[in-house]
């Protein structure tokens, strides 16, 4: 049985290869030449198969298994249409967001041409930005009085969706942050397709690795059944993709203007209000340096210390779940996995037990620092230095001998 399921496989598949090709040889024809990659690809094919025979056997012993070279002929069937990557841009204040730049250097790995998606009202600055950025071929842009809030997931979807049916993108991508996976996932799933979140490695362009069980595993995740004409939805981790920068001396991209804003309905959403949060301090999620806390710190009067331990190094301040809960800091401050991913030069997790809620949010930063009194706290198994302490004798040493901001 395993057998005659293989070779069926292996004719289905060579079947697939000689139709393809034959009709790349006919337009070939045309203009009185040969498809050279079709060549290629027999020959590799028939190489392949006959090199893996002679040394691979399977599972009931002297069997050949299938070679590699199926799933890269399969890629090769579904991969024939032009990539070409919408990006929606996260902006505020009149300036992109940081991860908008990392979605940007995300697209460009897939291939083909980059566009980016400006929506909101009073976009002359966010455009004009967009527009210096390497690597970006165009620039849309939708003014709306529903899209004054990009925050409404309702109404940018919409916009989404009709820009899909016009355009013909093959990939949709937003930032995995509460605006991206707000807005993707609707997107997706007024498009009828399946998005995928914290794409954090694109393999090509129908192929993503995404960490899973909270970042204690990789999954590598084909997108090769989408529907022909409907884009693929990802939301990238930012921490994951070298932000893209503005550069010089190159051709300023076109601007176009989306008609669909026009047609745009609010969806049953309605904006209220927004609180924000204003600090001196750089952004949680941009920071270079993060000096985070737990439940350790049991008040919040003790958590503001770790704010001028934060000071004193130009970082941000961040938090654990339970801190979170206990009262010790704001919502917004939460490093996790339902908070925000953070990827610093250098983190500092004081009382904090390490749990993998938490790891999943900060494993990836460059240098992680563990301060607790228990030698056995799973932290110290993630961190580049441990020093097993009590924190409230650490911390006014370690702020004294750092110069004060």
């Amino acid at each position: 049985l395993y057998v005659k399921k293989v070779d069926s496989v292996r004719v289905r598949i060579e079947k697939d290869i000689d139709a393809y090709c034959s009709q790349l040889d006919r337009q070939k024809g045309s203009s009185g030449g040969k498809s050279g990659a079709c060549t290629m690809w027999r020959a590799l094919w028939g190489v392949s198969t006959r090199a893996h025979a002679q040394r691979a056997t399977g599972p009931m012993g002297g069997v050949p298994c299938l070679p590699a070279t199926i799933n890269k002929a399969v890629l090769f069937s579904t991969q024939t249409s032009k990539v070409s990557t919408l990006v929606v841009a996260e902006h505020a204040e009149g300036s992109l967001k940081s991860a908008s730049l990392s979605a940007v250097s995300a697209a460009q790995e897939l291939g083909g041409e980059v566009h980016i998606l400006v929506a909101g009202t009073q976009l002359g600055g966010v455009v004009e930005a967009a527009r210096k950025l390497q690597g970006v071929g165009k620039v849309l842009t939708a003014e709306s009085n529903l899209l004054e809030n990009s925050l409404l997931a309702e109404p940018m979807a919409e916009l989404l969706s009709a820009i899909a049916h016009r355009m013909k993108y093959t990939h949709f991508v937003a930032p995995a942050t509460t605006f991206g996976k707000n807005l993707l996932p609707r997107t997706a799933a007024l498009l009828d397709t399946s998005p995928l979140n914290d794409v954090s490695r694109i393999i090509d362009s129908r192929t993503f690795v995404r960490p899973i069980y909270a970042g204690d595993a990789l999954a590598t995740v084909s997108m090769a059944d989408t529907k022909e004409g409907v884009p693929i939805c990802l939301t990238v981790r930012s921490s994951s993709f070298t932000p893209a920068s503005a550069g010089s001396g190159h051709d300023m991209p076109p601007i176009e203007e989306c008609g669909e804003a026009a047609a745009l309905t609010s969806g049953g959403s309605e904006f209220v209000s927004r609180e924000v949060t204003t600090s001196e301090r750089p952004e949680l999620s941009t920071a270079r340096v993060v000096v985070a806390g737990g439940r350790a710190l049991k008040t919040k009067a003790n958590f503001e210390v770790l704010g001028e331990l934060a000071d004193q190094l130009g970082g941000a301040v961040g938090a654990t779940r339970a801190a979170v809960d206990m009262g010790l800091a704001a919502n917004d401050l939460q490093v996790g996995q339902t908070g925000k991913v953070v990827a610093p030069e250098l983190y500092f997790a004081v009382g904090i037990s390490g749990a993998i809620q938490h790891t999943a949010g900060m494993q990836d930063s460059k240098t992680i620092v563990a301060i607790n009194s228990d030698p056995e706290a799973p932290i110290f198994k993630v961190a580049d230095y441990g020093l097993v302490a009590d924190l409230f004798e650490v911390l006014p040493e370690l702020s004294a001998k750092l110069p004060k901001k």
